[in-house]
């Protein structure tokens, strides 16, 4: 991205002559393409960077805007041709899908940055009422008759997909493998849902603002900032004792950003996600990170649970996506069984 050539015309001696002067470069714009509550983090990591990259770059300044949704409506928008320059979304197979379907960006996109290509992680949380009246504390007690749960549709959203997986393989390891029971106890969950938004963000206006549910499952990052927001005195945050990994891929869209011009914007915004600054802030958001002192210097903020991985419990995402939310899968079978 280099400044602009003004060209002017002008006769001498008996020829046109053409000069170009430079001008001032417009903004380098990015656009980044995220999951459905992730507003307020990149709010607070853009300016930051914007900052570093117009003091490295003075001719070339930079703005970034931010596009979000339920993650896989965002992947969606995308394919159909939203030149989003970076994606950072809450699901491998969000990203994945540009690859698969549209070509949209290298098949090694996971090895291009660390972690692969997951600057941070959480995992699933509980948002109660003050006092915890339902005694809510971990999968099990969501299965229960009459807990009304609030969580974003696992066909929508990647936030969903994690809390079905989350609770499918806790409930699992409380059985000792046993998967009628497993199966047994996801029927009653899904049963026990009042709201299916599409996005994160939308069951948390539907348990906070319209006042529905007993329960809302979402992101530990979410809850928390929820509980922040409209007053800690009125909420509870329960992180179950065995939880998922979540994480958080992030992508420069390989045609995108040739098309644009972006490339080396879009490949510094997402390194610098890995920075100790980046890292420091997105825990202050109560994100999980990688950077060891950035952990614990925030440690008091997350409380020790045991993670899975999807790929250990699941087999990896193709299985998940084949299996449990396919047309006719296991999602679909239990929300019938549910409502005969």
């Amino acid at each position: 991205m280099k400044a602009r050539l003004r060209k002017s015309r002008f006769w001498q001696a008996g020829a046109w002559v053409t000069l170009f002067a430079a001008s001032a470069a417009p903004a380098a714009e990015l656009l980044n393409s995220s999951y459905d509550v992730a507003r307020e983090l990149f709010a607070a990591l853009n300016p930051p960077f914007i900052q570093q990259w117009d003091a490295q770059h003075p001719n070339d300044p930079l703005t970034i805007r931010q596009s979000h949704g339920g993650s896989s409506k965002q992947a969606l928008a995308i394919l159909q041709g939203l030149k989003a320059d970076v994606v950072t979304y809450n699901q491998v197979t969000d990203v994945q899908i540009l690859h698969d379907r549209g070509n949209l960006l290298a098949a090694e996109w996971q090895a291009r940055l660390p972690n692969h290509s997951s600057p941070f992680y959480s995992t699933m949380a509980f948002l109660v009422r003050k006092g915890n009246p339902l005694g809510v504390h971990n999968w099990g007690d969501l299965v229960k008759p009459g807990v009304k749960l609030v969580f974003p549709n696992p066909k929508t959203s990647g936030n969903g997909r994690y809390t079905y997986l989350a609770a499918w393989g806790a409930l699992e390891k409380a059985n000792q493998g046993d998967q009628a029971k497993t199966r047994d106890q996801m029927r009653q969950l899904l049963k026990n849902v009042a709201v299916f938004d599409t996005g994160g963000r939308g069951a948390t206006t539907t348990f906070v603002e319209r006042g529905l549910g007993d329960v809302l499952i979402s992101f530990e990052s979410e809850v928390n900032n929820i509980r922040k927001q409209y007053g800690a005195e009125q909420y509870e945050v329960i992180v179950p004792p065995v939880d998922i990994l979540a994480e958080f891929p992030v992508a420069w869209i390989d045609k995108n950003v040739r098309a644009n011009g972006t490339g080396e914007a879009a490949k510094a915004y997402l390194t610098w996600l890995y920075s100790p600054p980046a890292q420091r802030i997105i825990t202050q958001f109560h994100y999980r990170v990688y950077d060891a002192q950035a952990m614990a210097a925030a440690r008091e903020s997350f409380p020790p649970t045991t993670l899975f991985r999807v790929e250990e419990t699941f087999g990896g995402w193709p299985q998940v996506m084949k299996r449990h939310f396919a047309s006719g899968g296991e999602l679909d079978k239990l929300l019938a069984q549910g409502h005969e």
